[in-house]
């Protein structure tokens, strides 16, 4: 141990010579290193780091509030006891920031309380949660688990959660599932929500099961009653422009649409695939311009449903067409710039408005195509 010994006293020596940043650098890398031959690299505690408090932000999604006099009894609890938790955060590549998970209000004292700020200089603990777990949807339900661990959340902001996460094509079993609630409980909270696609859109949310799930998607055919059929179907059954087809009529259907992995790609050459087509706006184009002219019946079913997310509908089909890329991989939508999500909405706009014209049907605004009150964008 003569070398552990020495390389103290090295280290004593070095760090004694840096700046307050320097130190923070060195030690973060040091433990960081020392995370790398851990035999729990894998507990994301493991590796607790000190991050500059201007670069940890709130995420938009926290449906855990505090009461003024609770958020002084943490301040006290800091004060007295210190950080005893981290903050546990996800790093933006994008922004450069580490967004927070888990935590938001002893960020808040660390940032707010002259003294706790003063004495951690600055600086908040963090530790980021698995990288298998960075997608927003998994961010969201992770944020939630630990809110529910605790027991606190509340009714509004958890029924602004479940929107978001249907309107990310999570069905109910996989939202109680990953929050831990049951399904009454998801459902009820839908119905807070007073948007009624969230629980009557069957036949787009079947599209969506989680690969981790038990639940499936049960196939209509022709030769199933009318009466069995009518179960399955989704609302606005009763709009005379409307087509419908049995899944076995769809041409994304062979094509892997509804599948959860691709037959010869990796997980992340799809996500990649899928970034890909959606931010070349010519690639898309292209994608779409086939899909229109190839996928009748596909077409016809779904953009025919006038309370449905077209444009989300287009740009997942689109993928799906051009590179055999499942749906369920829409999720890297959300790793795609804002400005580029904004030309691959309007590309997309573009050839719906097509379709509906070679079909002699009115043509959408983008509000009408997104269908006002859905999720807005296309993914």
């Amino acid at each position: 141990m003569k070398g552990l010994e020495k390389l103290k006293e090295s280290f004593d020596n070095c760090i004694e010579s840096l700046s307050l940043s320097e130190k923070v650098d060195l030690i973060n890398d040091l433990r960081f290193h020392i995370h790398q031959k851990s035999p729990f690299k894998n507990e994301p505690i493991d590796y607790v780091k000190w991050e500059i408090g201007e670069n940890v932000v709130a995420n938009d999604y926290n449906p855990n509030k505090v009461a003024p006099p609770e958020m002084e009894l943490l301040e006290v609890s800091i004060l007295n006891d210190g950080y005893t938790q981290p903050i546990v955060s996800w790093s933006n590549p994008e922004k450069g920031k580490t967004e927070v998970i888990d935590g938001f209000h002893r960020n808040r004292v660390g940032k707010e309380s002259v003294v706790v700020k003063d004495r951690v200089k600055g600086y908040l603990p963090v530790v980021d949660i698995r990288t298998a777990q960075s997608n927003k949807s998994d961010r969201i339900a992770s944020t939630i688990r630990h809110n529910r661990a605790r027991g606190k959340h509340q009714v509004d902001a958890m029924s602004e959660i479940v929107i978001e996460l249907k309107n990310r094509n999570w069905t109910n079993k996989r939202i109680s599932n990953q929050l831990g609630m049951d399904e009454e409980e998801v459902l009820r909270l839908c119905q807070v929500s007073g948007l009624e696609h969230l629980f009557s859109d069957k036949d787009f949310n079947r599209a969506w099961i989680s690969e981790e799930s038990n639940e499936r998607y049960i196939p209509i055919h022709d030769k199933l009653l009318p009466m069995e059929i009518e179960q399955y179907r989704a609302g606005n059954t009763s709009d005379k422009n409307r087509i419908f087809h049995t899944w076995d009529k769809w041409e994304c259907y062979p094509a892997g649409f509804y599948e959860s992995t691709h037959p010869s790609k990796a997980h992340k050459e799809c996500e990649d695939l899928f970034k890909k087509t959606l931010s070349d706006q010519n690639l898309f184009a292209a994608a779409l311009d086939g899909l229109i002219k190839e996928w009748k019946n596909s077409c016809e079913h779904y953009l025919t449903n006038n309370s449905m997310n077209r444009i989300a509908w287009l740009g997942q089909a689109a993928v799906c067409y051009s590179t055999g890329v499942p749906a369920r991989y829409s999720s890297a939508w959300f790793d795609i710039s804002e400005e580029t999500r904004i030309e691959a909405n309007e590309t997309a706009l573009i050839y719906l408005n097509k379709w509906l014209k070679s079909t002699n049907r009115e043509e959408l605004t983008m509000a009408g195509a997104l269908n006002s009150g859905r999720q807005i964008e296309l993914y």
